[in-house]
């Protein structure tokens, strides 16, 4: 048996996938250094510290517990020799235009009596829907979410076609859902997990229903001591497998012999490299450090990508307790279909906005000082506005004078801190192709063997991995997506 070599190989980009491919790849015996162009790891998901709050400054929520388990457990690690992860109950809450709200529970039997209070018989229908979610769920996690699908041929097993059949790839998440419930708001909230992948629901496979599962059938989880607590673990357990993590390293040439990298380059200094993985933005590595004969894709093509939105993110400080919110508040308080228009058809400026907020400070005191609170506002934009800071302050005072009627309070003049952040951020801190800040939208044409490859065809020694290709884009998947690429060297 041939002992297998090894290898020097660099990771580019300290993201979910990139620490899990650069663990997985120490673990197995090679040299890996993670280069990241920020001053902190964490990509999307990293933090800052201002006046006492501790911001998460991207990802909020903690769906699919198994798929952080699976990935602890290849370590001899579980979530707990990190963190603390509770379940929300209730869930979330969800504010609503006729002024009405609703706690979302986080058990499906009361969830169930909620539905029914709206819709005769849309108690036993919301248990069938979740039954056949659950098995999208099932269907997704166990199999076509492990394949690199670099070639049509990974689906073309007998039993992987007939698992196909039961994913509704060609029927979409709209109608899927209006197949079971005729209610508005039932319907509006059903929909709303498809906004985190990118596209309308109307143009999403019903295969991503299975969103509604880990959603109201796994559960909403927080990690006590903020998101932030899951890269520190991801991290600890990548330096105890011996790899290497460098900040303020950007990549910005590499040299390529008989199409491979032999070096990269970083802060002026050349590194020989024998893998490299770019966990990055997938666009920008290949259109701008690639030299032009080595690039698979045409500009053409990345233009023609559908992408997630953009995100306008306010990041507040409140010198008093804010009543009526929940960890997690969903405001559909205006039309959903005119801001879905004008994210993913019209392009603008949103008229009036649904928007989240998220308040961490109600289950976490470690996240603002005491007797304060922590809130994180998200507006998703189309990827194609101009980014205009005058255009910052105009929606947040918008979307606070909503949240103080709604919520039957003064808000704004306890403000003691506030940080905008939004599209040309996105460009500047992860060269995120158009400003986006999920990646890749989850529609029909670009899901699995349809997304960008994982392996270069041009550059041998090349992989990609992150929320550009599979399996897509969230917290989840980019940890899958790491696993893959270490996959894909390792054989």
């Amino acid at each position: 048996m041939l002992q297998q070599k090894n290898l020097n190989i660099a990771v580019i980009g300290a993201g979910f996938s990139g620490l899990s491919a650069a663990a997985l790849l120490a673990k197995e015996g090679h040299s890996v250094t993670l280069y990241e162009k920020n001053d902190g790891i964490g990509g999307r998901a990293r933090l800052f510290e201002a006046q006492g709050f501790l911001f998460d400054m991207g990802p909020s929520w903690y769906w699919m517990p198994e798929v952080f388990e699976n990935y602890y457990y290849r370590f001899n690690h579980t979530a707990s020799d990190f963190y603390d992860l509770k379940r929300l109950d209730p869930s979330y809450k969800v504010f609503w235009q006729d002024e009405t709200q609703w706690d979302i529970p986080a058990h499906i039997d009361e969830l169930a009596s909620l539905f029914e209070q709206y819709e005769q018989g849309a108690g036993k229908k919301l248990v069938a829907f979740m039954k056949e979610c659950k098995t999208k769920y099932d269907a997704g996690m166990s199999k076509f979410v492990w394949k690199p699908s670099l070639n049509i041929t990974e689906f073309a097993d007998i039993q992987l076609l007939i698992e196909t059949f039961k994913l509704d790839l060609f029927k979409s998440v709209s109608k899927n859902i209006r197949k079971y419930f005729s209610h508005p708001k039932l319907i509006e909230l059903l929909e709303f997990p498809v906004l985190f992948l990118g596209a309308k629901p109307s143009d999403t496979p019903a295969l991503y229903t299975l969103m509604n599962y880990a959603d109201m059938g796994l559960g909403t989880w927080y990690p006590m001591g903020g998101m932030h607590k899951i890269i520190e673990a991801f991290a600890k357990i990548a330096i105890d497998q011996g790899v290497t993590i460098k900040t303020n390293s950007a990549i910005t040439g590499v040299t390529i012999n008989n199409n491979k990298i032999t070096q990269i380059t970083v802060n002026n200094e050349h590194i020989a490299v024998d893998e490299v993985i770019c966990a990055a933005d997938y666009h920008f590595f290949e259109q701008n450090i690639l030299p032009p004969g080595y690039r698979t894709y045409t500009p053409e093509y990345w233009e023609k990508r559908t992408m997630a939105p953009s995100s306008l993110l306010f990041y507040i400080g409140i010198d008093k307790k804010i009543e009526g919110l929940k960890h997690h508040n969903l405001f559909f308080d205006k039309d959903f279909s005119l801001h879905a228009e004008e994210i993913y058809t019209t392009h603008e400026w949103p008229k009036d906005p649904l928007f989240y907020a998220c308040c961490p400070s109600k289950t976490d005191p470690e996240v603002a000082p005491e007797g304060q609170e922590n809130l994180f506002i998200l507006i998703p934009v189309s990827t194609y506005i101009k980014d205009d800071k005058k255009m910052h302050q105009k929606y947040l005072d918008m979307v606070l004078n909503r949240l103080e009627h709604l919520t039957k309070q003064s808000i704004k003049p306890h403000i003691v801190y506030q940080r905008s952040y939004a599209h040309q951020d996105f460009i500047d801190d992860y060269n995120a192709y158009r400003g986006n800040a999920y990646g890749l939208a989850n529609t029909l044409q670009q899901t699995a063997f349809l997304k960008p490859k994982m392996k270069s065809k041009k550059v041998t020694n090349l992989i990609y991995t992150g929320q550009l290709t599979v399996p897509g884009p969230g917290m989840p998947p980019s940890i899958i997506s790491g696993q893959l690429a270490a996959s894909l060297i390792t054989k």
